[in-house]
Formats: C-alpha cells, sequence, structure tokens
C-alpha cells in the first residue's frame, strides 16, 4: 500500500487481536439549531423518521458491512495513539508491552513486536513522530535502570521496520526533529548534554554540556541556555543563552541572565532579569538573536510570569501574569515587531499553580480566539474575539436555550465555553473546544448559558460561523469529532454506563442519526480519528469486563458506503464570512478584507473527500477604527469600541528604545491590526520621533530558563523552563446563586506552604504545542464518570 493511502496504526499492548462483526441498528433524533449566517431565526430539526432529518436510507447495511472490531486480551490501564503522516495511519500503544500495526486505518492489525524485540516503550515520551510525510518514526525504550544510555528503535518506513540503536545517553525529553531536515536531530540528556544526530540517530555527537533548555529554529540553527556555575534551576536568571548554525562547529552567545527563552513565528523571545535580580523584562529579536528590543511590557517579579499564547509572523498575544496569587492577568497584543503592545484583555484567567488557561485559537475562520476572565465575585466567563484581540464580548446566548440560575435575569445572559481550566478542575467536561482549519465556521464546545460558567453537567454546542451564532447540539457531555472537512460530525455519549451506540450528523449538527455499533456495550473511552478532520473512519475505543480485569477493544466505523456519493457543484453555496449586518457595505469585513467562502449545503448528503480543498474569494475593505487596536498607552473600556489614555500615563512622553535609539510615540491612541489588509479610510493619526538618544534592552544581561524537574513538565511548559518557588493552590469554590440549582465555577487561592505544594511559575515563551496527532486514554475511573 502506497504512503499516501496506508494508515499504520501500532499497538504497545499484552495480547492478540480478534475480529467479530458486531450487530448493527439505526435511531433517529433531531436537535434545533441556529441557521448558518446568524440571521436569528431557528432551523427545527424533524422528530424521528420526520421529514426534515429522513434524508439517508440504508444505514445499518452500509455501516454494519463496514465496522470493524478489534479485541485485545491486556490488563494495561492506558491506551495511546499516535498517526504517522498525512493519510497513511497510526501508532497506537497500549501499555508497554506488544507492538501492532495497521494498513487500513485500525480495521486489522499485525504483531510487529519482533521487530523491537519486545522492547518495553517509555510511557511518557516514547514514540516520537517525524515531520509531515517522512515516514520516520522513534520509539525510545525504557531500559534497566543500570543501563549506561538509552535505546531507540528507528523506522524510515511508516513503522514497517525499526532498526535498534543504543544511545550514549539516556534521553531527558523526547528526541526533536529539525524542521528543515528530519535526518538531524537533537536531544537533551539526563546530565544535562546537548547531543545531536545528521543521520536519523543512527550516530550521535555531544556538543555542548550544562544545557538547560534547547530547540530547533525554523533554518536549522539550535538556541540552547547553558548554566554556568551550579544547576539550572540554582543558575535561574543567570543563564547563558547561544545558538549554533552548524551542528556545534561553532557557538555564540546572543544574551546573558536569562530566565527563560522561546520562539514564536518569526520571533525570538528572552525572559531577562535585570539588573536588581528582583523583576523580568521580555526583549525580542528579528533576526535570530543578533539584534535584540525591550518589548514595551510591564516587567514581572519573581511571582509573576509570561506566557505567549499565541503567536505568527505578525502578531504576538503575550499573558503578563498580575502579582501575587491572583490567577489572573492582562493580555496584551504586539505590533508587527513583536516590540509595541498594547492591552488586550484584563482579568484574563492563567492559573499561576497550575498553568490552566482557555485561551483557544478557532482554526476554522481567521481572526477569532476564544477565552475566559474572571470577573470580580471571582466567576468565570467566556468572551470572544473576531479581529485578533481588537475587542472581546461574550458570547451569544444559543436560540432554543434558557438562561441558568447564574444569571441575574432569565432573558439576560451568554454561553460559556468550558476548557482547559474546567477539565483541570475535574468538570465533566470530556473535551475541549473543537474546529478544524478545512471545517470552514465549525466549532463545537462544551458550555453551559447563563451568568457565568456553571459547574453542572454540560451540554455541547455548536456554531457554524465561526463563534457568531450558537446552538445547543448534545444534550449531556460527550466525546465529538469532525470528520470529511465537516460534512460528518461523529458523537458518543460521554458516560459512567457501558455505551454501544454513535451519533453522527451530515448537516452540520442540525440532524442526529444513532448507530448501534455492538450488541454488547463497552465502558467507552475516547474517539479517534486521523488528524486534519478529512478522514471518514472513526475508531471508537473502550474496553469490557471490570476496571481490574479488562478487555480492551476497538470499533472502527467506515462512513464511506454510507457517504459515496462525491459532491458535485450543485452541493456547494458561497457564503459570507464574518456577516452580521446583511447589505451593508462593510459586511463581513474583518481585518481590512471579507471573504466569501464555498461551502457545503446542509441538505446535501455527499462526500467532500480526501482532497478537498477549501475555496476563498477576498476583496479589500476601506479602513474603520475596527481595523485599528488601541495603541501603547491607550486601553478601550469595557463595552466600548473608542480607545482612551491609560489613566497612569496621562500627561507622559510615550518613549520606547528601537534598535539602540529613543523612540518618541505621539500617537491619537489607534494603531493598525498586525495583518490588517484595509486599504483608504480612516487614518488615526500616529508618528514615531527618533530623539537622537541612545539606549540599551539590557539583553547581554537577560533573564534565564531553568530546566525541567521532569519529561512531563518539559512537554507541559511547552519545552520552557520551570521557575521559581511560589506556593498555592486552586480551589473550586462551588456555591449556590440565587438559591438556584446551578452552580457557579469560581476561582480562589489558599496559600500553603511550600514545602506541602512544590509549585512553580513559569516563563512560557513559545506559543501552546498543537495538539499531538494521536489519541491517549488513562481509563481512569474519573475519565468513566
Amino acid at each position: 500500500m502506497g504512503a499516501r493511502g496506508a494508515a499504520v496504526l501500532t499497538v504497545l499492548m499484552a495480547a492478540a487481536v480478534a475480529a467479530a462483526g458486531p450487530a448493527l441498528g439505526l435511531r433517529l433524533r433531531g436537535r434545533h439549531r441556529a441557521p448558518r449566517g446568524g440571521t436569528g431565526a431557528l432551523a427545527a430539526a424533524a422528530a424521528a423518521g420526520g421529514e426534515a432529518c429522513g434524508g439517508l436510507r440504508g444505514v445499518p447495511a452500509a455501516l454494519g458491512n463496514n465496522t470493524h472490531q478489534c479485541v485485545f486480551d491486556d490488563l494495561s490501564s492506558s491506551v495511546s495513539l499516535s498517526w504517522v503522516g498525512d493519510s497513511t495511519g497510526v501508532i497506537m500503544s497500549f501499555g508497554q508491552s506488544k507492538l501492532y500495526r495497521s494498513e487500513d486505518y485500525g480495521k486489522t492489525f499485525l504483531d510487529i513486536s519482533s521487530l523491537i524485540n519486545n522492547t518495553f516503550i517509555r510511557t511518557e515520551f516514547g514514540v516520537a513522530i517525524g515531520p509531515g510525510n517522512s515516514g520516520k518514526v522513534i520509539l525510545t525504550g525504557d531500559v534497566s535502570g543500570g543501563s549506561r544510555g538509552g535505546r531507540i528503535f528507528r523506522s524510515m518506513d511508516f513503522a514497517r521496520n525499526f532498526v535498534q540503536t543504543d544511545l550514549p545517553f539516556q534521553p531527558l525529553v523526547q528526541l526533536s526533529y529539525s524542521p528543515r531536515d528530519p535526518d538531524c536531530l537533537l536531544a537533551l540528556s539526563t546530565e544535562n548534554g546537548l547531543w545531536v544526530s545528521r543521520d536519523f540517530g543512527h550516530k550521535w555527537a555531544l556538543i555542548h554540556r550544562a544545557v538547560c533548555l534547547a530547540k530547533w529554529g525554523a533554518d536549522g540553527t539550535i538556541f540552547f541556555t547553558t548554566f554556568l556555575n551550579n544547576s539550572c534551576k540554582a543558575d535561574l536568571g543567570f543563564l547563558e543563552l547561544k545558538k549554533t548554525s552548524d551542528f556545534g562547529s561553532s557557538f555564540k552567545v546572543i544574551g546573558t541572565r536569562i530566565y527563560s527563552f522561546g520562539l514564536g513565528g518569526r520571533f525570538l523571545f528572552a525572559s531577562v532579569m535585570t539588573e536588581k535580580g528582583t523583576t523580568r523584562r521580555i526583549h525580542v529579536s528579528l533576526d535570530q538573536g543578533e539584534s535584540w528590543n525591550m518589548a514595551q511590557l510591564p516587567s514581572v517579579g519573581h511571582e509573576q510570569f509570561y506566557s505567549i499564547l499565541a503567536a505568527n509572523e505578525d502578531l504576538v498575544f503575550m499573558h503578563v501574569d498580575e502579582p501575587g496569587d491572583t490567577g489572573f492577568g492582562t493580555i496584551y497584543t504586539s505590533d508587527d515587531r513583536g516590540i509595541v503592545y498594547s492591552k488586550s484583555l484584563e482579568r484574563h484567567l492563567y492559573t499561576t499553580t497550575g498553568g490552566e488557561t482557555d485561551f483557544t485559537n478557532v482554526t476554522s475562520l481567521r481572526g477569532i480566539y476564544i477565552t475566559s476572565v474572571l470577573s470580580e465575585d471571582n466567576s468565570i466567563q467566556s468572551v470572544i474575539t473576531f479581529d485578533r484581540g481588537g475587542q472581546w464580548v461574550p458570547l451569544r446566548k444559543p436560540k432554543n436555550t434558557t438562561c441558568d440560575s447564574t444569571a441575574r435575569s432569565k432573558d439576560e445572559c451568554s454561553l460559556h465555553i468550558h476548557a482547559s481550566y474546567s477539565i483541570s478542575q475535574k468538570l465533566n467536561v470530556p473535551m475541549a473546544p473543537l474546529s478544524e482549519p478545512n471545517a470552514v465556521g465549525i466549532v463545537i464546545a462544551h458550555g453551559s448559558v447563563g451568568g457565568a460558567i456553571s459547574v453542572m453537567t454540560p451540554d455541547v454546542y455548536i456554531s457554524d460561523d465561526g463563534g457568531y451564532t450558537w446552538a445547543r447540539m448534545l444534550e449531556g457531555p460527550h466525546h465529538y469529532s469532525i470528520l470529511d472537512s465537516g460534512g460528518l460530525i461523529v458523537a458518543v455519549e460521554h458516560s459512567s454506563q457501558p455505551v454501544n451506540t454513535i451519533e453522527f450528523s451530515t448537516d452540520e449538527g442540525q440532524c442526529w442519526y444513532r448507530y448501534v455499533f455492538s450488541k454488547e456495550p463497552i465502558f467507552f473511552t475516547g474517539l479517534a480519528s486521523e488528524p486534519g478532520a478529512r478522514s471518514m473512519t472513526v475508531s471508537v475505543w473502550g474496553f469490557r469486563g471490570s476496571f481490574f480485569f479488562r478487555k480492551w477493544v476497538s470499533y472502527t466505523i467506515d462512513f464511506s458506503e454510507l457517504l459515496s456519493r462525491s459532491c458535485e457543484d450543485k452541493d456547494y453555496t458561497i457564503w459570507l464570512a464574518h456577516s452580521s449586518e446583511p447589505g451593508e457595505p462593510g459586511d463581513g469585513c474583518i481585518l481590512g478584507y471579507k471573504e466569501q467562502y464555498r461551502r457545503l449545503r446542509k441538505s446535501s448528503v455527499c462526500r467532500n473527500g480526501h482532497d478537498y480543498v477549501v475555496t476563498k474569494q477576498p476583496s479589500v475593505c476601506p479602513c474603520t477604527l475596527q481595523d485599528f487596536l488601541c495603541d501603547f498607552g491607550y486601553y478601550r473600556p469595557e463595552n466600548q469600541s473608542v480607545c482612551v489614555e491609560q489613566p497612569e500615563l496621562k500627561g507622559h512622553d510615550l518613549e520606547f528604545c528601537l534598535y539602540g535609539r529613543r523612540e518618541l510615540l505621539r500617537t491619537s491612541g489607534y494603531r493598525k491590526i498586525p495583518g490588517d489588509k484595509c486599504s483608504g479610510g480612516e487614518s488615526p493619526a500616529r508618528e514615531e520621533t527618533d530623539m537622537k538618544k541612545k539606549c540599551t534592552s539590557n539583553l547581554l544581561s537577560p533573564g534565564q530558563l531553568a530546566a525541567p524537574r521532569s519529561p512531563a513538565a518539559a512537554v507541559l511548559a511547552v519545552g520552557a523552563a520551570l521557575l521559581l518557588a511560589a506556593a498555592g493552590a486552586v480551589l473550586l469554590v462551588k456555591k449556590y446563586v440565587c438559591g438556584g440549582r446551578f452552580l457557579v465555577q469560581r476561582y480562589s487561592v489558599l496559600q500553603q506552604h511550600a514545602e506541602a505544594n512544590d509549585v512553580e511559575t513559569i516563563d512560557v515563551l513559545g506559543p501552546p504545542a498543537p495538539p499531538k496527532p494521536g489519541y491517549h486514554d488513562d481509563s481512569d475511573e474519573d475519565l468513566l464518570e
């Protein structure tokens, strides 16, 4: 089977695989939802068997012939999956003891444990998948404690064959591929050595000692921090930042007094300890550390942190923590140089202790982000921006819903989204919000409708226009997945009881079909589908038996026969994104231009196909004040569109250091949003004047990066090192509001002894890592509640 046509599925487990055909059935139900375009009217789905939801015929036969059961006799408590390449397959691990591979998307398996000599694979960073369709896979073995070095198994053919290589070091974190050449690897050892390989891990060379953190640059340059005296943690704030462009033949020091560093888009960031040694400042470089500028952001003390929430080629979202263990901070957005920043959102929820933030990039439509704010009463509320942080607003109340008891009025409330923070608090939220770039406009999320996020059992909501309008899609918590570029949505109920039903929709959640995939229910643990949302196949994972004695089982369902017709031109319609004022000249204008998309009609029952490409037609808009952010020293008060001067800066000259020269900023309060493409129209006055005075960003004395305490911590911090000691714990306070039956989710911090709570803050100077191309489930009981 060809590289693009094969699905590679590898399973670490201790059992054999069997196949059996399940008994099948079909039930139908409708959902109320808001139609595309946000006109305010509701499209009511018909009852079971009704005209609106009766478009599919022959479902039991089509899916019954394409449902494949695999049973794994294994007592392992976990299952993890990793996909190899684009449209090529999966690697899956059951525990550590067996390796299985599938070339048909998990329908059948081949035991290839002998290819790795039945070696146990490390659970924390055992699988490293090469970029793109390189076909490269590295498995890190869990060797005995007495071994001097580690052991890896390398594959260059999508896990068909493996070669064993013994390492001259013990890896501390997962091996990292160069973005330019997948044959080039770097690794950090448990003894703080930086190792590189240029032949896909066959031979390794130690290029530097005393290394705390290392990262690849976009062009193959390696950036890393080193300690000079004691250790990464002891020298925190006094590290050196170095780089090498020739795999260690030469080095250049590009910063000192470093606390941490990170890469995002074309930006290189460093958190720099000031000369007093009590605060840190962010410095930015656009030329790989050859020159630096101090970012116009507040300094932070030892109990605070910076975090890059998102970064691309022309804009940075930076969170700056507030002093004290408040659990919130301020989001700032940058100019296209990453130097001048403006306040975007205050009281942004970001826990010091757990490092949890609900900041979510809606990838199905440009410019949209969702996050949570902490109100004065410590309740948590969701807000959304449609213009890359220019303005944040509450999410509209979904039609066909009523406000819960957290709202002050039964008629005035909004939708609040459950994301990372709710999951960290063990609420009944099995999944974070989901969107896909090729499923235009679709956003799926758990949420509650009221005055704040509720701790009561959430429902699942869907938006088909990027978050402007919402509708309740499913009652109660569910696992969900987007297939066929949005033409198919599947879901399974999150329940403590065994299940045997999967639900699916071909019209973006308007009508739902319930398919019984097995006579015998299973304890469901997760859905798995190929990353990219182009597949027509999904796998339902779970187990049978007791918690202590079980058999893992998967059901792989292929919808290709059910949706056998390829979509034609008549199946698509033209849709204007960001449309809120139909008929107005500026309708749909966001970030200076509007876009018309070719989208699948909801009534069309057909298949987009794996090669489907999103088509859009952009057109430039005249500039308005909506195309401008508040400039440095200005902000937008709540529920206002104009920018006003920050009170503490009134009467002061706005100065900043740019490339070693002091600049004076004269502004009317606005600067164009980076990446905004508007032309003509509004043009607020703004001028930067060279004051002919030298200045320094003091970067050759910057703040520092600490080495990770553990591999898990390194992954959690997205490669940024652990920092300074701050004692605190997040406590979810459940409090009745207005005597109602709903509970408000609130945030508070309890001061505790440091020795009882070894928690450290982190400067997360790198955008959050994208979700790994795989699925993991530890099958703990709390996941099934």
